[in-house]
């Protein structure tokens, strides 16, 4: 594709980084049918060509967005599906990383939209405050038709009711049983513990099994996901740098052999820091981390001790499937662990995608009915997926029975059944 940046936008870093990503893509159309919002919506400017064009124009002209763009860029789910689907190796991620940071700093949102999703980075990442705004929207449940679709949106997305708070985790070793075989660092997540401690229970229950100890190094904090795909730089960055700050103690004591994470949407991020920073710490971080399911494979599951397993439709979590190149572990696992594994027709994004669930309500609502009319053609009771999100997502909108990948592994091979927690 040609371009025609000046000299001095070429300077910087953002828009060069854009020009070499723009000049592989040849027009050729087929991230077209890969797309979620495309094949929803069926306008070009909701496909990833579509954007593609229209950020270039963006970048090129500099200043403030056309609200046009702003408007197309923001139903992006981010899902990544184009990248598998294109020949010519378009980095759209970063891409359309760098098109949000551009809007971010450029775009003034209505004042509503702007309070909005202030809110949402400055609780969503805090698990304190997650679990009190949580708890305390039930008060404004019954009143939900009075406000508008965004906020209705987040009302339907809180549960009911909130597990019990987990045990501090922050500071904790869990040691192997038996010959220790491994020791990793656990990214415990953010939002995940408020919503679904078990997933990181479970985790440590199964690695610990495996011979694997697990430490929580203090300090862990939000891996920056969601401020990352809110175009908000500076607070994604801090994230980094705190979790940096973290594991630095424990990597340069080389006692380390991975950095496991079990929500598949921070594991994009965590393993994308090397870029993100630019620094041989950060590159070094992102080298050694690794999704629960590429490390259970490593280890290998042993025999399971549970029979008569229920028969399980395995729901690819997007950052797992197209952000890490995740897709045979978790199958596999689940095979081995004695489920029978069913596929689903529909392979688009669920329509999760973070926080877009809340800012695209009406697209991320109609994603997830193709998604949960398709779990529902398998007839099977139990749904597994490796990200947060889409769990708690097709739990709220579908009322289906979904668990993480490792909960059932865990279930297994000798941990409580999850159905019953």
């Amino acid at each position: 594709m040609q371009t025609s940046f000046t000299e001095a936008q070429l300077a910087e870093p953002a828009i060069m980084e854009a020009n070499a990503i723009l000049r592989n893509c040849v027009h050729c159309g087929f991230c077209l049918s890969a797309c979620p919002t495309y094949a929803l919506l069926g306008d070009e400017r909701d496909s990833p060509r579509g954007r593609i064009y229209m950020i270039k124009d963006m970048l090129q002209a500099g200043g403030r967005p056309a609200d046009e763009i702003v408007h197309h860029v923001d139903r992006c789910l981010s899902c990544l599906a184009c990248m598998n689907a294109c020949p010519s190796g378009v980095h759209y991620q970063h891409y359309v990383d760098n098109a949000r940071v551009h809007i971010e700093k450029n775009y003034v949102r209505p004042w509503f939209e702007r309070l909005l999703r202030r809110a949402v980075s400055m609780i969503l990442p805090h698990p304190g405050r997650a679990r009190l705004a949580l708890g305390w929207s039930g008060l404004a449940r019954p009143f939900a038709g009075m406000f508008g679709n965004k906020i209705r949106a987040m009302l339907d997305l809180a549960p009911a009711s909130l597990p019990p708070r987990p045990d501090d985790r922050m500071g904790r070793t869990y040691p192997a049983e038996g010959a220790r075989r491994m020791r990793v660092l656990l990214l415990p997540g953010c939002v995940q513990d408020v919503l679904r401690p078990n997933i990181n229970d479970a985790t440590i229950r199964l690695l610990n099994r495996l011979g694997c100890e697990v430490a929580v190094a203090k300090n862990t904090g939000c891996c920056g996901a969601l401020t990352h795909h809110l175009g908000d730089e500076k607070a994604a960055r801090r994230s980094l740098e705190a979790n940096l700050a973290a594991w630095r103690p424990e990597i340069e004591a080389g006692e380390v052999d991975a950095i496991v994470t079990n929500a598949a949407g921070c594991g994009t991020v965590v393993k994308d820091y090397g870029h993100m920073a630019d620094t041989d710490e950060a590159r070094r971080i992102s080298g050694l981390t690794r999704d629960i399911s590429e490390v259970l494979d490593e280890l290998g599951l042993g025999e399971p001790v549970q029979s008569g397993l229920p028969a399980v439709a395995y729901q690819d979590a997007c950052s797992l499937k197209n952000g890490q190149g995740i897709t045979a572990e978790p199958r596999a696992l689940l095979t081995a662990a004695g489920f029978p594994v069913d596929e689903l027709a529909e392979t688009h994004c669920c329509g999760s995608a973070g926080s877009y669930n809340i800012f695209q309500p009406e697209i991320a609502g109609a994603l997830a009915a193709r998604k949960i009319d398709a779990i529902r053609w398998t007839g099977t009771e139990v749904v597994a997926t490796g990200n947060i999100g889409c769990l708690h997502h097709l739990r709220q909108k579908g009322g289906l029975d979904v668990f993480h990948t490792v909960e059932l592994l865990d279930w297994a091979t000798g941990g409580p059944d999850p159905r019953q927690l």
